[in-house]
């Protein structure tokens, strides 16, 4: 049998539609924070998303957006800073978006105590 006539998976089809397989790959492991925050924008409105989150959280992925937020060091963390010390005004909206990360973490049905570390 030819691979031109073989049966299309559907899994072929629905991976083509993913935004992770849309845009460029490297999007989703960029060292700059805004383009890591448009990473987490696209992965939004993605069909996969609880699934790819629940497989970076099980495997304890070591940086990367995976289902929407992002992973440094094997923990979530509420957004990427960029190098020097953060500013006051900084620190306290980190605060904030770690309370955030942690409510859709829980939303996605992961508890944030048992299946994921939130970095500090």
């Amino acid at each position: 049998m030819s691979l031109a006539l073989a049966p299309l998976d559907a899994n072929v089809e629905l991976e083509a539609n993913l935004p992770c397989r849309k845009f460029d790959p490297d999007l989703w492991f960029s060292d700059s924070p805004a383009e890591l925050e448009l990473a987490k924008s696209l992965c939004g409105d993605c069909p996969l998303r609880v699934e790819c989150l629940a497989g970076a959280v099980e495997r304890a992925e070591p940086w990367g957006v995976w289902g929407g937020e992002i992973f440094e060091r094997g923990a979530v963390v509420p957004r990427k800073r960029p190098r020097g010390r953060p500013r006051k005004e900084d620190v306290a909206r980190d605060a904030a978006l770690r309370v955030e990360a942690e409510a859709r973490l829980a939303a996605s049905g992961l508890s944030t105590r048992d299946a994921v570390r939130l970095a500090a």
